[in-house]
């Protein structure tokens, strides 16, 4: 009887590529597994404030299993939870870059993810990159138009870039920065006020946007009456001016009812929480 070699080859090829395929199929579970033990380990690190180990941990999930979206998530947090805001050192602002590098990479395949943009938000204004800022808290915006917070922050930027450029001026035309006389100089003014008003407007209607969307937004009042105060110096007459500074007066008595109003409830409420609304 004659053996037939060339159909014993093929069925062993055949045998060899599903043995093949069967090895590798094994191989990636086997990754997938060990990605997830290191995942379980990054979390306890995470959990227990250990983020220097727990950074190891997730990137290792990743390596073992590029897609497992969730450990890519907690080390961006792991890198963000180790930035210092206001800090300026070169190593502080590469811990916030790569945080905000691996938020970034969680949004590729998940655009959606509003913990992701809210997390790049919030590192830009800490690194003082307010325009960079204030276009992740547009996103949230997007994500969620009754984001209260995300408002709240654009005003606050919107405070941040005015408030200094007013000290300036006040100065240069030697005046008392933190005083509440109206300009004299004219020309000072304008040249401030053409630049200033547009940013304060702006920031009027964001912070009147989450009050109107949390009416207890205590904090969103105390820049809403900072902002008056930034309006005053831009008015042309002396009334105006005082009518500005007595609305952002009006903004303080509002904003200390509130909080008034919560540590009432707060005291009525057990440990001292206020309850969910």
């Amino acid at each position: 009887m004659k053996t037939d070699y060339k159909g014993v080859v093929i069925t062993l090829v055949v045998m060899g590529a599903f043995i093949g395929l069967a090895l590798l199929g094994w191989s990636l579970i086997g990754n997938k597994l060990r990605a997830r033990d290191q995942l379980r380990q990054g979390v306890q690190a995470f959990k227990g404030a250990q983020y220097t180990p727990a950074v190891e941990n997730f990137k290792k999930a990743l390596s073992l299993d590029p897609s497992l979206q969730v450990a890519r998530l907690y080390l961006a947090t792991a890198y963000a939870n180790q930035f210092i805001p206001g800090a300026e050192s070169d190593d502080n602002m590469k811990m916030g870059q790569q945080a905000i590098d691996e938020f970034k990479n969680v949004l590729k395949d998940d655009p959606q993810n509003a913990n992701s943009v809210a997390g790049i938000a919030s590192i830009y204004f800490n690194m003082k990159k307010l325009d960079d800022a204030k276009d992740w808290y547009q996103k949230e915006i997007q994500l969620d138009p009754k984001n209260a917070e995300a408002y709240y922050s654009i005003g606050v930027i919107a405070w941040t870039k005015a408030y200094p450029a007013r000290m300036k001026a006040r100065s240069d035309a030697h005046m008392d920065p933190q005083g509440t006389q109206p300009f004299k100089d004219k020309k000072a003014q304008q040249a401030l006020c053409s630049a200033n008003m547009p940013i304060v407007d702006e920031g009027f209607k964001d912070l009147n946007k989450a009050v109107e969307i949390r009416p207890d937004y205590d904090d969103a009042m105390a820049y809403i009456n900072l902002l008056y105060r930034e309006k005053a110096d831009c008015e042309d007459s002396v009334a105006d001016h005082d009518k500005d500074l007595e609305t952002a007066n009006s903004w303080v008595e509002k904003l200390m009812k509130v909080k008034d109003a919560k540590a009432a409830k707060a005291a009525a409420t057990p440990n001292g929480q206020i309850a969910p609304q």
